[in-house]
Parts: structure tokens; C-alpha cells; sequence
């Protein structure tokens, strides 16, 4: 008698869930796709995302940001499913989001998870378009710059957050941002780190302050071997935070 094979399931295999890739014993990677930049101006506009994204994957990274914003970072909706069609890894749409309707363009295009920048945001709105996330099943990553900020996110019901160390306003880099706010992030959420990431030591330090993840987006997006960038940034320890 042969041996009986089972029927093939022609369903592809669903994207992981961002919020649980993140959650690893060291601190994880999310790797962004990122063309230009208002601070650095371009960094690689001819990127290909779904060769970068296949990169990112082979070197270790736990996710995969991708910026659609158009006019100031070269990014569009198309850019989340050239990526997607490459990697099963979440993909978070970073983006200036600010209504319901983009949130489901971010799901309908293949993201796992989008931005939404809590000082863009009034506060009633906040937990409206948290509660409509989670509604259709995307995460959201709540971004911080301070402890009125966090506090913000926290009482719309924020459990992945993110600490930006850049002044959206100057543009300025200022790393004791992650340093003062992450550690006050509560033990239950993911807490990221964000902007100004460029050197293993750097990630160390966000992981000694309590970092579960940082979001590398420029170094990476620029360097001609992405996937042994990102190997450089992965298998960090990180520290529980009070």
C-alpha cells in the first residue's frame, strides 16, 4: 500500500502576530524600510522592498517597518505588499495615521501592525482608533516622546509603545529620552526604542534600560549588506523592567 499524502492546503500561512514576535529573550529587531528622511535627506531611494525585506528576514530580524508616508519619506501603500509578497514577517505601516480608514488600508495591504504618534492625536481619538485596531485584528504601536505622552497612551489602552528619541519638531537625537521614559513603560507592555540606533553598544544600552525592541531604520535601509546588519543588532540582552 502507498503511503497517503493529505490534501494540500493552497491557503498561504498567515503573518505573525507583530505584539508576539516581540516578545523574545533578547531584545528583538525591527528592521524599517526607509527611502528618504527629512533629517539625513535621501538614504536609498531606489530601494526594492521586497529584496530588502528577504534581507532583513535572512539576517534575523523579528519585524519589518515599513514607511508609506510619500513627501517626506519616498514611502507608499504599495511598498507594505512588495514586502509582504517576499516575508511572513509582521510588518508595522509607518505613517502619519490619523483616521479608521487608514488603519484598514494598513490591514487590506498586508501590515501586521501600524504607528500612531500620540502627540498627533486628541486624546479622545486615541482610544477610538485603538479600540477600532483591535476590532479588525491590527496592532497598534503607540508613539512616545514623554511621560504626559506615555500616560496618554496608557489610558487609551496602549500595550505595544514605542519611546522616539528624535524631536519630531528639530529633528533632534536625544538618547537619555529612551533612557528617562522606557523604564517607566509598565512590565505588560512591549516597550521599543526608537531613532538613533546605529551600533551594537547602543542596543545594549536600550536593553539595559528595559528595551524588548529596538526600530533601526536609516543604517540598515542604507547599508549594501542589510542582512549582515541586521545579524550585527540581533541576540541582545535585555533587562526586566520594574
Amino acid at each position: 500500500m502507498g503511503v497517503e499524502v493529505p490534501p494540500h492546503d493552497p491557503r498561504p500561512s498567515p503573518p505573525a502576530s507583530f505584539a508576539s514576535a516581540l516578545r523574545g529573550e533578547t531584545v528583538a529587531v525591527i528592521a524599517e524600510i526607509k527611502r528618504h528622511s527629512p533629517s539625513k535627506g535621501p538614504i536609498n531611494p531606489a530601494i526594492d522592498c521586497a529584496r530588502q525585506a528577504r534581507a532583513y528576514a535572512a539576517g534575523g530580524a523579528d519585524a519589518i517597518s515599513v514607511l508609506t508616508e510619500p513627501d517626506r519619506f519616498g514611502g507608499t501603500l504599495a511598498d507594505i505588499a512588495s514586502a509582504r509578497s517576499a516575508t511572513l514577517l509582521p510588518l508595522l505601516r509607518k505613517d502619519f495615521l490619523v483616521a479608521e480608514s487608514q488603519l484598514a488600508e494598513a490591514l487590506a495591504a498586508g501590515a501586521s501592525a501600524a504607528l500612531i504618534i500620540v502627540r498627533a492625536i486628541e486624546p479622545p481619538r486615541l482610544g477610538a482608533l485603538a479600540r477600532f485596531a483591535e476590532s479588525i485584528g491590527l496592532d497598534v504601536l503607540f508613539e512616545v516622546r514623554d511621560e504626559t505622552e506615555l500616560a496618554r497612551a496608557l489610558d487609551s489602552g496602549a500595550t505595544i509603545i514605542g519611546v522616539n528619541n528624535r524631536n519630531l519638531e528639530t529633528l533632534v537625537i536625544d538618547p537619555s529620552t529612551v533612557e528617562r521614559i522606557l523604564p517607566l513603560i509598565p512590565r505588560h507592555c512591549i516597550a521599543i526604542a526608537e531613532s538613533g540606533y546605529t551600533t551594537r553598544e547602543q542596543v545594549a544600552a536600550a536593553g539595559r534600560v528595559g528595551a524588548d525592541a529596538v526600530l533601526i531604520g536609516s543604517s540598515f535601509s542604507a547599508s549594501i549588506d542589510p542582512a549582515q546588519a541586521v545579524r550585527a543588532m540581533t541576540g541582545v540582552a535585555k533587562a526586566s523592567r520594574d
